[in-house]
């Protein structure tokens, strides 16, 4: 004869566990994919602002003949070389990390560079000039004319 067990429903521990486990590591390989790539969004919208920025700035440079002295970043791009003001730009893009980290304009003779820090990773660019730094870190971006 067989002796009477009742079984109760329900889990284990180790059941238990091992589920928690896995949706643990779940979760943490989402976050991390979450995290690269907001920096992809944050380093993609870094180089189409300095784009923008360049764009501005030569078409400054067709009606004044020269370049800005300095760019106000989070301010706008006027000019007054035409007789009257003219906005080149309504608000001049900031870094989307701002104020740890930042746009630089630094102008050199009849040239200048464009500035910031990618958190992807620097890219090589042929631009003459230096950057200060970009905030908290250096810069690793560069953009000059064309």
């Amino acid at each position: 004869m067989i002796p009477n067990t009742k079984h109760k429903p329900g889990f284990t521990l180790i059941e238990v566990l091992v589920a928690a486990t896995i949706i643990a590591l779940l979760t943490s390989i989402g976050v991390v994919s979450y995290q690269a790539a907001n920096r992809q969004a944050r380093d993609a919208k870094r180089k189409a602002d300095l784009e923008q920025i360049r764009a501005a700035l030569q078409i400054y440079r067709g009606d004044c003949g020269a370049y800005p002295t300095t760019v106000s970043f989070g301010g706008s791009l006027t000019g007054n070389c035409t007789g009257s003001s003219v906005t080149y730009m309504q608000q001049v893009p900031q870094d989307p990390k701002s104020p740890t980290w930042n746009y630089t304009y630094s102008l050199s003779g009849t040239s200048y560079v464009l500035c910031a820090y990618l958190e992807s990773g620097p890219v090589s660019s042929n631009c003459l000039g230096s950057c200060p730094n970009c905030g908290a870190n250096p810069c690793n971006y560069k953009l000059c004319p064309f």
